[in-house]
């Protein structure tokens, strides 16, 4: 596999388009959006992926409904499916930042090519780096480093927000346990070989008989149900997982028996600001495809873009733009260097959907009549901005979250 790593060296004659500001100097503080040699080396080379394989299939994937198995294959050769996964068992070994960097890279260009690196990287191979045991890590980690999808299997039909009514069952038998229930909205579950699956196995002990399964594709009794028919991101496959007397062995538990309605929640955190960073692209995306053509479209007798209410409402959606991409990258940085970000992920995420919306709505508008058809891609990014405010957390569960930290002086 061609390593990250790899690429970041040849990135550095990557187009001036892609780039952002880079420091000059280490050792010193820098501003949110200034990146380091690194970081911006890895931006640019995502970003040429993105404009070079991604862009000229967005619209088809889009219609079918269907990510093209090229692009998912360049997603791993990129080594953009395991970027936090240590060198030693095939990954990139990269910081947590520069997952968030390649995720809203690639969701300026494709929002569903964005949350399929998304989910890979900071659900899935964020609980095998933090819970698996080092036989588990040597056999799943390589894998899903280099040619291997992996799914988070949490919702069902009758619990979204509340997770921990899942009515999936995991009943001892000897060295096993066999799973049986239905998960709902599974993203990637339709080219994935790895599922991590959230069963009970004892419903006397509410949330604290939740247990993490880690599940083969293989495994008799798994099977996958038919693709949704999604408002957006139709690229990314969400489809429903039923287990049906599935046997796991005991040695497939990750973690702790019992725990995984904690490893739940502190994925989910860190989830967060994944879904923040794709939506923080979107929009970026969404302004990238529009102002040209502001520029570009005349009425009566000059630019568009010359009337004083367009630029105003233009340098609206820039500056929420930025604010968006500052709170993403502020709670980027306290979890790669270990600060508490639990509330700021709650924020970045409740923000960045709400900015995402926005200016994609904006968007359509400024571009009239042709913003509504499929010429351009301001209507994809439209429809794809709505899950942002559901998925990982509905926006009032990141109020909740966020309202949990406010501080009385009584």
């Amino acid at each position: 596999m061609a390593l990250l790593l790899r690429s970041l060296r040849l990135a550095r004659n990557g187009p001036g388009s892609c780039a952002r500001m880079s420091s000059q100097a280490e050792g010193i503080v820098r501003p949110l959006n200034v990146l380091n040699e690194d970081e911006q080396m890895m931006q640019d080379s995502v970003c040429r992926f993105a404009q070079e394989k991604i862009l000229p299939h967005v619209q088809d994937m889009d219609r079918i409904s269907t990510l093209r198995q090229d692009i998912l294959d360049g997603l791993f050769e990129q080594g953009l499916m395991g970027m936090e996964v240590p060198v030693e068992f095939g990954g990139s070994g990269m910081p947590f930042f520069s997952v968030v960097l390649a995720i809203e890279e690639l969701a300026k260009v494709d929002p569903s090519v964005s949350v399929v690196c998304d989910v890979q990287n900071t659900l899935v191979t964020t609980a095998f780096l933090q819970w698996s045991t080092e036989e588990q890590k040597k056999k799943y980690l390589p894998m899903l480093a280099q040619n291997k999808v992996g799914s988070f299997c949490l919702s069902e039909e009758s619990c979204g927000s509340d997770a921990f009514k899942l009515k999936t069952a995991a009943k001892q038998d000897g060295d096993d346990y066999i799973l049986n229930g239905t998960k709902m909205w599974i993203t990637n579950a339709g080219y994935a070989d790895v599922f991590l699956v959230f069963a009970n196995i004892d419903f006397s002990l509410g949330y604290k008989g939740i247990t993490c399964f880690i599940v083969d594709r293989t495994m008799p009794g798994v099977s996958i149900g038919p693709p949704e028919d999604k408002l957006g991101i139709r690229a990314s496959s969400t489809c429903s997982v039923i287990l049906e007397d599935v046997r796991v062995p005991k040695s497939n538990v990750m973690g702790k028996v019992g725990q995984g309605y904690k490893y739940s929640i502190q994925v989910l955190n860190e989830g967060r600001i994944g879904i923040a960073a794709q939506m923080l692209g979107l929009a970026q995306g969404a302004l990238d495809t529009t102002l040209p053509y502001l520029k570009d479209r005349q009425a009566f007798g000059r630019s568009i873009w010359e009337n004083q209410a367009m630029q105003h409402q233009v340098a609206e959606a820039m500056t929420q733009v930025e604010a968006a991409r500052l709170m993403v990258y502020n709670a980027a940085r306290l979890k790669e260097n270990g600060q508490p970000y639990v509330e700021k992920a709650a924020m970045c995420k409740y923000h960045a959907t709400q900015v995402a919306a926005q200016v994609s709505a904006r968007s359509v508008e400024w571009l009239g009549g042709v913003g509504y058809t499929k010429a351009f891609l301001a209507e994809k990014f439209y429809r794809d901005s709505k899950i942002g405010a559901i998925y990982e957390g509905t926006n009032n569960i990141q109020l909740d979250t966020i309202a949990k930290f406010a501080k009385f002086p009584w």
